[in-house]
């Protein structure tokens, strides 16, 4: 996929779909700063190529990002000059800083089970100062998946027309995991016409799996919808 300018590509693709990272980003500083008014500093977990990040630095007084891809974070460095960016898994990193808040946009799901969700969940908290706000975006619930759900988006950018399709199915005894196929057409008149095609894997999780992760990792959480979160987001405050 890389090889393909997956990251731009993905970037592009992720900013067309008429998500509002900017307001979404105040909504989660918002958040957090009810339950914590004094937080001034700020880990973005997962954060991709920034599209959250860009917004919260301005929000925070120290702001960082952590994410699994290097290739993200060198895309990430280019948006956000100056950013202290770290490369990572969030099941096991470690860094010399903690932090008021940490966020984790809908990266979640790539989770591979229940159990990697309690590690995460626990490795992040132990990330936070004392009383220090968690807040993470869910993807569905097992209930809400739609077996052979197809999606596509079509970014025109000048010249150049990017198209990516995905269709999904379950996965796992449980029907807890999801296969998802995803292919990517990228045209343009000095190269022609590229293809990549990848397939990701991710998790449904419950509520129950959710409280049970914030618990173990001595938190006290709730699950609230705000304006921007369709799905809602997790809210979890460390107890000490």
């Amino acid at each position: 996929m890389y090889e393909l300018d997956y990251v731009e590509v993905y970037d592009l693709v992720m900013r067309s779909r008429g998500k509002d990272y900017e307001n979404e980003a105040a909504e989660a500083g918002r958040l957090i700063r009810e339950r914590n008014p004094e937080a001034s500093s700020l880990l973005d977990a997962a954060c991709g190529t920034g599209l959250h990040l860009r917004f919260l630095v301005d929000l925070f007084e120290r702001a960082e990002g952590l994410d699994l891809s290097s290739d993200m974070l060198a895309h990430a460095g280019k948006t956000i000059p100056g950013i202290p960016l770290h490369t990572g898994n969030m099941c096991d990193f470690e860094l010399k800083a903690r932090f008021h808040a940490i966020t984790c946009m809908f990266a979640i799901p790539h989770l591979r089970s229940g159990q990697e969700l309690k590690k995460a969940i626990r490795r992040l908290a132990h990330h936070l100062t004392a009383r220090g706000v968690l807040l993470i975006e869910p993807w569905f619930r097992p209930e809400e998946f739609i077996p052979g759900y197809v999606a596509d988006d079509t970014v025109t950018q000048g010249k150049r027309v990017i198209h990516r399709i995905s269709h999904s199915i379950p996965e796992g005894k449980h029907g807890d995991r999801v296969r998802m196929t995803v292919h990517y057409a990228d045209a343009a008149p000095d190269y022609g016409i590229r293809h990549a095609t990848e397939t990701v894997r991710m998790s449904l999780f419950t509520d129950e799996q959710y409280r049970e992760a914030f618990a173990a990792a001595g938190c006290d959480a709730e699950l609230v919808q705000p304006e921007h979160f369709p799905r809602g987001v997790w809210i979890a405050q460390r107890r000490q």
